[in-house]
């Protein structure tokens, strides 16, 4: 494999021609559709639609548990019927679901459309991690994922961007155009899934008794995936803990909440693949992630000084707090990248990356009500115990690797001989 370190600049910035790029070029087209859609559904809702913000909140937290209910199952449908197509289709149901958006008009219909547009996109983000299985060696996959990922940064960028446009101009049309890109958006994502060749069968394995239970019979994956879920408490920390920190418990600005998310967000677009080179099996990707625990406790603990601060001696650690905490993002980030397709079996890649993929929805339905809790009720103990139960996550996750690449050495047949070279190199590490 080429050592990244050689190739030119250009070749590092985007994936290379092929698969590679068609996937990222996906992800571009519908992340700038859901960035302008993110910036302004919550305000589309309440004041166009008329719904009240606490039956928006409920609908969207009904939708979502849909949503990661429904992954695993169309993950399982990915790997029988082929990642291209099953992927395709999703991103035409989530374009039609988003479309159902422009003609909603009550509480019921709202609900009903948000089950459909999280189910949908719950299913295309596990489709497409096992078509990125299908398409990309196992070597490739987590830097790959760092393009892909900086392209989302990207586009959700240039969206929220177009997003902020409409929500200044603030007439019912301007918003029902947003809504419209972001169907749009998905139909160019189904359009470049289709020039993709289908990735090439793998081979079946013998049905053994009790397998019913998919996945959940894997214990170790479902640790693992737990234990990650864990980490991934980090996304609504930007989003909701940290503006409620700021302006709760801190004398900053309030604007700098808008200036931390722009530092995350162009952090990840600029260092992400760089990040992730050097993380390639899972013995590296156990080591990321212990590392991302430990600056992730030291970003909460430097988040907890800026409480009884001056206004500018607060913002300033709260900009150190912010660069700790996007580092140790992008390690955790590129570590679960290896974990979950290493850890899988690569003729049921879709059903368990269906299943990892249910992290997401968990830790942001309720990370909220858990940041809550420790920050702005508890204030710096709790910035202390959510520190705490990243490190312990972080270092968890080590010995259940080690469990996971064992159980797929010894007891499943999918396993390969770099299976077994991987897992001894974790058992050391």
């Amino acid at each position: 494999m080429t050592n990244p370190a050689a190739l030119p600049t250009s070749s590092r910035l985007v994936p290379p021609a092929g698969p590679q790029r068609v996937l990222a070029l996906a992800q571009l087209g519908n992340s700038v559709g859901d960035g302008a859609y993110y910036v302004t559904s919550a305000l589309y809702f309440t004041h166009v639609v008329g719904l009240a913000p606490a039956r928006v909140g409920l609908g969207l937290t009904v939708a979502w548990a849909v949503g990661s209910l429904v992954g695993v199952p169309l993950g399982r449908l990915a790997d029988r019927r082929g990642p291209r197509g099953t992927a395709a289709l999703l991103a035409l149901a989530t374009a039609a679901a988003v479309a159902s958006f422009l003609v909603v008009r009550g509480f019921v219909p709202f609900v009903l459309a948000a089950c459909a547009y999280a189910s949908a996109q719950s299913g295309l983000a596990a489709a497409r991690q096992a078509l990125l299985a299908g398409l990309v060696p196992a070597g490739e996959r987590t830097g790959l994922l760092a393009h892909l990922q900086s392209t989302l940064n990207a586009g959700l960028a240039v969206g929220a961007g177009l997003g902020g446009l409409a929500l200044h101009a603030g007439t019912r049309a301007a918003y029902l155009g947003v809504f419209a890109l972001d169907a749009v958006s998905f139909l160019l994502c189904a359009a470049l899934l289709l020039r993709l060749p289908s990735p090439a069968a793998a081979a079946p394995v013998a049905v053994r008794r009790g397998q019913g239970l998919g996945v959940l019979r894997d214990g170790p994956y479902v640790l693992v995936t737990f234990l990650n879920t864990v980490l991934l408490l980090r996304m609504p920390l930007l989003s909701l803990g940290i503006p409620l920190w700021i302006t709760e418990r801190t004398e900053a600005p309030a604007w700098l909440v808008s200036a931390l998310f722009v530092l995350n967000t162009g952090a990840v677009m600029v260092f992400q693949v760089r990040m992730a080179r050097g993380v390639t099996d899972l013995a590296t990707a156990t080591r990321a992630i212990r590392r991302s625990g430990l600056v992730m406790l030291a970003s909460c603990a430097v988040f907890a000084l800026s409480s009884g601060a001056t206004p500018l001696v607060a913002a300033g650690i709260l900009v150190a707090g912010a660069v700790l905490q996007v580092m140790a993002e992008m390690q955790q980030s590129a570590g679960s990248w290896q974990l979950a397709f290493g850890l899988a079996p690569s003729d049921r890649m879709g059903e368990y990356q269906g299943f990892f993929g249910t992290g997401v929805t968990v830790a942001r339905t309720m990370g909220p009500l858990v940041l809550m809790t420790l920050l702005v009720s508890w204030g710096t103990p709790g910035w202390l115990l959510l520190g705490g139960l990243m490190v312990g996550a972080s270092y968890g996750m080590g010995p259940a690797t080690t469990w996971a690449a064992t159980r797929r050495v010894g007891d499943l047949p999918y396993t390969t001989a770099g299976n077994r070279s991987v897992g001894a190199a974790t058992h050391a590490s």
